[in-house]
């Protein structure tokens, strides 16, 4: 597959991001240094931050669709959590900086100038953060096949983020910091110019740095496990189990392993058929079983075992 055909295969809502908190960055980063506000500058590192992270992690996800080979037979599903892996060390470190920037200004508060060229800024920060939020949203129920419409998606997206591919719950959490980063920044510069208490910028600065610190801990935990393989969801489970069973001639499940590989699964398993089949006919039952698991885009491989019902139901 060529290079163009991968990239076409990227997490869309990671490579969204990109551009939008690339745009953010320049712009955030032209009114900290006209201003001098530490706020709008802990929000330019973190709109930095999302920019690499999220540039970084749209070519892992499209790494990670590279077909199986022969020295790989498992493909690179699970390289996409080692992207995102990486991503937290920079989030982590953009963490640290803003911590420190924000108990500097607490040390030593200072006015900042262009007041309306920060409210202005943050405004266009929330707006697009907003809209790249609300994208990722639409993706979670995309992925995980629950379609919502308006103001539904963020039930949905809060209530299912947990199925969706590691790439799109990345942005998802990073774009809730994000918007409600520069929400917070807009207040302590707001409150910090109009009460004189400009200690107050320091203060939503290191807010900032540890909403990062949250959100770093949060991706580092799930994408270890991701990178460790972690078994599916019970959702993802009963789904394909109901597939299984859909076959008139399985009667039971003797056991069920599925493994998490990026955003797909890895399925193995022994299911029980009906009394008396030739082994031509048991084989082709389980070739057909395969089949349909295979057709849902979810799934990258199948291995199957069979065995004749021992008139004991296992599955439930």
């Amino acid at each position: 597959m060529s290079v163009i055909a991968l990239l076409k295969k990227g997490n869309k809502s990671s490579g969204m991001a990109a551009i939008g908190n690339t745009a953010l960055a320049i712009a955030k980063g032209l009114a900290a240094f006209a201003s001098g506000s530490g706020a709008m500058l802990a929000t330019t590192l973190h709109s930095l931050a999302d920019a690499l992270n999220q540039g970084f992690v749209f070519f892992g996800s499209a790494l990670a669709e590279k077909a199986p080979t022969k020295r790989f037979p498992t493909g690179f599903g699970r390289v996409i959590n080692l992207f995102v892996l990486i991503a937290v060390i920079v989030i982590s470190i953009m963490a640290y900086e803003t911590i420190h920037k924000g108990w500097e200004l607490i040390q030593h508060p200072k006015e900042s100038t262009d007041l309306w060229l920060n409210v202005g800024v943050m405004l266009l920060a929330v707006a697009v953060d907003g809209f790249i939020l609300l994208k990722a949203m639409k993706e979670i129920g995309h992925e995980t096949r629950n379609p919502a419409k308006g103001f539904g998606i963020v039930p949905v997206a809060f209530k299912n983020v947990r199925l969706a591919s590691p790439p799109t719950r990345l942005v998802f959490y990073e774009d809730i910091i994000a918007t409600f980063g520069a929400l917070l920044a807009l207040v302590s510069i707001l409150i910090a110019h109009f009460t004189g208490l400009y200690f107050l910028d320091g203060v939503g600065t290191i807010l900032i740095g540890l909403l990062l610190v949250g959100i770093a801990v949060k991706i580092g935990f799930e994408n270890t496990l991701g990178l460790i393989g972690v078994a599916a969801p019970k959702d993802i489970e009963d789904r394909i189990a109901q597939i299984i069973l859909g076959d008139p001639q399985v009667v039971d499940i003797k056991q069920l392993r599925l493994i998490q590989e990026g955003r797909r699964y890895h399925v193995e398993g022994y299911i029980e058929l009906v009394e008396g089949l030739t082994l031509a006919d048991a084989d082709d039952i389980k070739i057909g079983v395969r089949d349909q698991l295979l057709d849902d885009p979810d799934i990258s491989d199948v291995t199957l075992g069979i065995l004749e019902t021992d008139q004991i139901q296992t599955w439930k």
